[in-house]
């Protein structure tokens, strides 16, 4: 296993470098359109050379154009271009907000040649265009010479001007243009004065008359960077991207390559930044929930994982079967009168539920039966016979690690050893909570010291072996399955793990090799069949692949890996005829595995990423969101909230960016 023992069910994904687990992350990755990307738009956004972002922009160009806001009267630019239709500022530069006459069309933004029905000849306001022209120029003069603070009340006195002159601007075409290219030369300014807060405040206005106004989106970005306030710049980010690929859309589709106003690892960076922090509060707000209170069990396929993977598994299943029937040892509790008689049975009783799979009645009977151990001292302790001690706190550190209560589980684990100081499962058992706690060190150093009492203790082998494979050492990893393998060849964990190895190291015939020899001990094991899918998936086998990750769900329905999978080979599979994918089918599948494991937090990523890609509104998009939320609900650790965070972060810019372009949806219609 890859991580600890309580993890073994996503090893096989973690581990593959150019897994099944990342694909679909890397086809949908910080795409904004609907559906399989075609090569052009995957090749765009991933793989374009990336063009370093301006240090800053052509102020002097700003002006320029300035120049010739009074020259025209018919609200068309010389250039070609448009007036933007704009509504009025008020005095010192604030928006009234978008002008109502212009209509919010869905992914559609105002052309800004068109002007609202009631548009006044700017013939009536051709004095007011002479004095703004010339306290322009005055403007322009003061910014050659550098005094950008002199040029910014400049330029504020000409917004003053037509503020005080005319009621509207937004029914004089040349007018409002006037108005946002003085608000954008005067941010110019600002942020040249290194006055950021009233630099961005003047982009802000300009963005509320006219959100698609690249100049002021990137100054926009360039000074929330400055301000380190990332998560709103993300969402810049994600503006200028929204735009340029509904404005590129066709490109796109016909592959021909564009270059994107902001590169791809200005998303990754940013989002770098922002992750430690929000997967800081992620970890709070998952500690308020559950308090003192125990945290959920996991699946019992999870579970099973865990109790399997020890050498010990098999006697005790046998031992419970012994013990008797729930319905004898029920008697024997109901009639039972001293502590010893309740714990000796509470332990009988909490085995057999874990032979029945009945793990939460298991988890009560062992914390029931611990809480005594703890109320009756050493003085109970000494009246108990045989192991029931030693195997009640055994138990006890099981479900406790299973809950994610580690020091609760160390604590157990621990008082089990100063009674048993040669058992080298509880060692290995140690090893797991440490390895889980981020103490690596400290799990090697139970893992030698558990070989070293007993060099053939194949459980200290293989879960020495995930610690490495952890560590990205897959040729230490190698070395001691190989051994466990020596001493019991028909151990399928050691099996598949190696196979695993054997992928990541992309020996795919070893790891065939591997996957045939497990199959011979146990042709209907779910994992089996999930890894031989993965390895086809790897040769790009996709119809194979699914047919055997469907094989593995009919072998554990309660298996979420193959659902994972076999949505990922459903995504790389053409419909009938050439067409898209399947995409339906890949969100059932992905719906199925958070159903029979809501802790397995792969899923939630890739169904987040899949329903994103058909949402056709803002609202379906926030239920994204939402989604993520639940998953995060389930996470313990912050490696377990890396991915669903990233995702949740790159939304939540995505859905707001479109909501600030006045978008809503996030389809590249």
């Amino acid at each position: 296993m890859a991580r600890s023992a309580i993890q073994s069910n996503t090893l096989n994904l973690s581990l593959l470098f150019a897994g099944i687990a990342s694909l679909l992350l890397l086809t949908f990755k910080y795409a904004f359109r609907p559906g399989r990307p075609d090569p052009g738009s995957v090749k765009l956004l991933e793989d374009l050379s990336r063009k370093d972002d301006e240090e800053g922009e052509d102020d002097d160009e700003d002006l320029k154009a300035a120049g010739g806001i009074a020259s025209t009267t018919d609200g068309v630019r010389k250039d070609g271009g448009a007036a933007a239709n704009v509504t009025s500022p008020t005095r010192g530069g604030l928006t009234s907000g978008v002008n109502p006459n212009t209509p919010l069309h869905s992914n559609k933004t105002s052309n800004v040649g068109d002007v609202a029905g009631d548009e006044v000849s700017d013939s009536s306001t051709s004095g007011l265009h002479v004095q703004i022209e010339e306290i322009d120029k005055r403007g322009k003069a003061l910014f050659k010479a550098k005094k950008y603070m002199d040029a910014a009340e400049v330029f504020s006195e000409a917004l003053d001007l037509i503020d005080s002159k005319v009621e509207d601007p937004g029914k004089y075409g040349n007018l409002n243009r006037q108005v946002v290219t003085l608000m954008n030369n005067r941010s110019a300014m600002y942020e040249k004065g290194a006055m950021p807060d009233l630099a961005l405040h003047d982009c802000e206005g300009i963005l509320d008359m006219d959100p698609t106004h690249a100049k002021a989106r990137t100054r926009k970005l360039r000074i929330l960077e400055s301000l380190k306030r990332h998560s709103q710049a993300l969402v810049e980010v994600c503006a200028l991207q929204l735009k340029f690929m509904q404005d590129n859309r066709d490109k796109l589709r016909l592959g021909i390559p564009v270059t994107p106003p902001v590169p791809q690892s200005k998303i990754e960076e940013l989002i770098g930044l922002i992750l430690p922090g929000e997967i800081e509060k992620a970890l709070d707000q998952v500690k308020e929930k559950y308090g003192d209170q125990d945290r959920p069990l996991p699946s019992c396929h999870t579970i099973l994982q865990l109790l399997q993977s020890f050498a010990g598994y098999n006697a005790w299943m046998a031992q419970a079967a012994r013990d008797g029937g729930l319905d004898a040892l029920n008697s024997q509790l109901g009639i039972a009168s001293t502590d010893v008689e309740k714990i000796e049975l509470l332990l009988k009783r909490g085995r057999r539920y874990a032979f029945h799979r009945k793990f939460e009645n298991c988890k009560d009977d062992f914390e029931t039966a611990y809480s005594m151990l703890v109320a009756g001292g050493e003085e109970l302790k000494d009246l108990l016979e045989g192991d029931t001690y030693a195997r009640v706190l055994e138990w006890a550190g099981v479900c406790r690690h299973l809950r994610y209560d580690l020091d609760g589980a160390l604590k157990c684990y621990e008082a089990c050893s100063d009674t048993e100081p040669t058992n080298a499962e509880i060692l290995v058992k140690r090893a797991g909570v440490k390895m889980d706690s981020g103490k690596l060190e400290e799990a090697i150093t139970l893992f030698d010291t558990a070989l070293g009492l007993d060099p053939t203790a194949v459980d200290a082998l293989l879960h020495r072996a995930n610690l490495r494979m952890l560590e990205q050492k897959p040729l230490e990893a190698r070395k001691d399955l190989e051994r466990c393998l020596e001493l019991r060849p028909d151990h399928i964990f050691a099996r598949l793990r190696l196979a695993t190895i054997f992928m990541a190291l992309e020996n795919l015939e070893g790891a065939k090799r591997s996957l045939d020899k497990a199959q011979e001990v146990d042709p209907q094991s779910s994992e089996v069949h999930s890894y031989r899918g993965e390895l086809l998936f790897a040769q790009g086998e996709f119809v194979e692949a699914r047919a055997e990750f469907d094989r593995a769900i009919e072998c554990d329905a309660g298996n979420p890996t193959p659902y994972v999978n076999a949505a990922l080979a459903v995504m790389n599979t053409p419909s009938t005829g050439g067409g898209p994918p399947d995409i339906p089918d890949a969100i059932r599948l992905l719906e199925k595995a958070i159903d029979v494991d809501p802790q397995f937090h792969t899923a939630y990523v890739h169904l987040g990423q899949l329903k994103l890609s058909m949402a056709t509104d803002l609202t379906t998009a926030r239920e994204v969101i939402a989604l993520y939320d639940k998953g995060l609900d389930y996470c313990r650790t912050a490696d377990e909230l890396k991915d669903i965070v990233s995702m949740r972060i790159l939304t939540v810019a995505q859905v707001d960016a479109a909501g600030a372009l006045k978008m809503d949806t996030l389809h590249m219609q």
